[in-house]
């Protein structure tokens, strides 16, 4: 390539930035032109930016891959959102955890974090309107439910309005990268559990006494981050906020780890082509009760993709089934064996519909 012919590649990369530029403010005042004629506080749409989303990866020419595409459009949308009003978030914290990771891969940067200390706090947080949505973990790929999570949404009055689901890559962070000289590591319970083969065949000498746990991935990071010989295992973000060298990363006993997430808020959501409703249930104990209450889904050709029980803490061995089913509570099929499924269960209770991952 010539020099001349650089400069002619560069030429033209400067108008279409000039273009770029352009409409990306257009789309901005469009998104402000909304916000008026909606005169409403709701201003994120998931049903909407999971169309938005869809489309553009389906017209997507290349050669920017679709994990690209929708990182650089959720960016945009959320710069447009927050034009419209500014959005907060509340998620486990400090800075640095994977719930906030999660958020920005569904919000994008425009919003304000809320940390909180616990799960129990975002729930709360979001129900007393001191931020607009939460996001808190519900199950691992590795380890299964986050069991807190779940006794929360039989309580909470709020809805699920989306989910996300976030690679979960765990990395050994500390001061020094001697770890001859580390003599505890700290940790939030699930990840010990996700690292469980590589700190036993890598770190021997370290007993599962001087495991020690933390709050959150973050908080862990910012203990070590006291002590010299310490470690943490958190995401690779949490080094940056910290001040901490990455001793190994990728040290999860399954590299396809993996974590969902529930967005939690007020609103119900509207359909957007390809949903997924979640709901809790439960029944009397009685030969073939489960399958009594199932036949509904399999009778309107409902595909169920979760069912997990947890103890009612109402009686003692009784459960409630915690059930997420393919479509919106507004489909037709849905809609018919949501209604028999309620007069057969002894309780049911919709969490919400929200486009599916």
């Amino acid at each position: 390539m010539t020099l001349e012919q650089l400069e002619q590649y560069r030429n033209e990369i400067d108008k279409i930035d000039s273009e770029i530029l352009k409409l990306v403010n257009k789309r901005a005042e469009f998104a402000q032109q909304i916000g008026f004629i909606k005169k409403s506080s709701i201003i994120y749409r998931p049903e909407r930016e999971a169309q938005i989303l869809a489309r553009i990866q389906q017209e997507n020419p290349g050669p920017l891959d679709s994990a690209r595409i929708i990182q650089l459009f959720t960016e945009i949308m959320s710069i447009c959102r927050a034009l419209e009003k500014p959005m907060t978030v509340a998620c486990l914290g400090p800075q640095g955890t994977f719930s906030e990771e999660a958020a920005i891969k569904r919000f994008g940067s425009a919003f304000t974090t809320l940390p909180c200390d616990s799960i129990d706090t975002v729930f709360r947080t979001v129900e007393s309107g001191n931020s607009g949505y939460g996001v808190v973990p519900v199950e691992n790929s590795t380890e299964g439910a986050v069991g807190r999570t779940l006794d929360l949404l039989l309580q909470t009055s709020l809805t699920v309005c989306g989910e996300i689901q976030l690679p979960v890559h765990q990395s050994l962070l500390s001061i020094q990268t001697d770890l001859t000289k580390i003599d505890k590591i700290y940790s939030h319970p699930q990840s010990f559990a996700q690292c469980h083969h590589w700190l036993q065949t890598t770190l021997p000498g370290i007993s599962s006494a001087a495991y020690i746990n933390a709050s959150s991935n973050a908080d862990a990071a910012r203990l070590a981050a006291q002590d010299e010989h310490a470690a943490a295992i958190a995401g690779k973000r949490a080094a940056d906020f910290y001040g901490l060298k990455i001793c190994a990363e990728n040290i999860e006993d399954d590299s396809k780890n993996t974590t969902r997430f529930l967005v939690l808020g007020t609103q119900k959501v509207a359909p957007s082509g390809k949903d997924k409703t979640s709901l809790i249930m439960s029944t009397g104990n009685y030969a073939g009760a489960i399958h009594k209450l199932l036949t509904p889904l399999a009778d309107h050709n409902v595909s169920m993709t979760r069912l997990e029980s947890r103890p009612s803490r109402t009686h003692l061995w009784q459960y409630v089934f915690f059930v997420d089913i393919e479509g919106h509570q507004k489909d037709t099929n849905v809609a018919t064996a949501l209604k028999e499924l309620n007069e057969k269960a002894a309780f049911l209770k919709i969490l919400g519909s929200y486009p599916a991952t």
